[in-house]
């Protein structure tokens, strides 16, 4: 059985999580470290913009800055969402195209490094988890996890959410949507097609309960083992790099 690296990072600023997340990728390339899951989270509310989508059409601008959300762009696909300090649990996996558990059919690997999400939700209860392609995970039909992938260094970077809780309303101040008809229809379609662990279980489960179990689901599904660790002084380094020089440039978040 193989080991992979798991890294559990206090909550921090976005430009910072983006520029752990591709440094990490980074040195996985190079085979420094190996494979490694990392769970995060966000120290404020942001907006966060897909790699492609214009930041223009997608988001309020205005209401951002006037209520302190903080506005930048992954380096991966998908859309636009607001990250909720104390509603999500954000993880990312690394490991390079090569590995022999990537499939070669690119919405494949969606699934296979979804299925350690499918696992552990089930061991948290929740039996009628299941993947939906390309990159959605459900409960008894409405989804509670998105997931998206950049591909870099010949390196996949797979990452997503876990909705502890949820408040559509809030989700969509930050969403640029336009006549309040309209938004309150949008709200009302999401809030019955989105759901959240609290509106499940009946309660609020801990980061630390919701981690434990997504990591033997991911044990399961990649048939590694887990082992505890920090980031190096490198990957430090470069994180700090290029969330100074990429990711907190309007050049990066502005760029269309």
């Amino acid at each position: 059985m193989e080991n992979w690296r798991l890294i559990i990072t206090e909550p921090t600023d976005s430009f910072t999580n983006m520029g752990i997340d591709e440094a990490i990728m980074y040195f996985v390339s190079e085979k420094k470290v190996p494979p490694t899951l990392r769970f995060y989270r966000w120290n404020r509310y942001a907006a966060a913009l897909g790699a492609h989508q214009s930041v223009y059409q997608e988001l309020d601008i205005d209401y951002c800055k006037t209520h302190n959300i903080e506005i930048f762009r992954r380096i991966s696909g998908g859309g636009a969402v607001l990250k909720d300090p104390e509603g999500e649990l954000n993880y990312s996996i690394s490991v390079r195209e090569d590995h022999p558990i990537i499939p070669k059919d690119i919405k494949k690997t969606h699934e296979v490094l979804c299925e350690g999400i499918v696992i552990g939700l089930k061991k948290l209860g929740f039996e009628t988890a299941e993947f939906v392609p390309i990159n959605d995970i459900i409960i008894n039909g409405r989804k509670v996890s998105g997931n998206a992938q950049a591909r870099k260094y010949k390196t996949i970077l797979h990452h997503g959410t876990i909705l502890l809780k949820v408040d559509v309303k809030k989700m969509f101040s930050v969403l640029k949507v336009g006549e309040e008809k309209i938004r309150g229809k949008l709200i009302k379609n999401v809030e019955e097609r989105v759901t959240s662990l609290e509106q499940e279980m009946g309660r609020t489960p801990s980061f630390e309960e919701v981690e434990k179990a997504l990591i033997k689901g991911f044990e399961e599904s990649l048939n590694v083992k887990f082992i505890k660790d920090s980031l190096t002084e490198e990957e430090l380094t470069l994180a700090r790099k290029l969330a100074k020089e990429k990711y907190s440039q309007d050049s990066w978040n502005f760029r269309r």
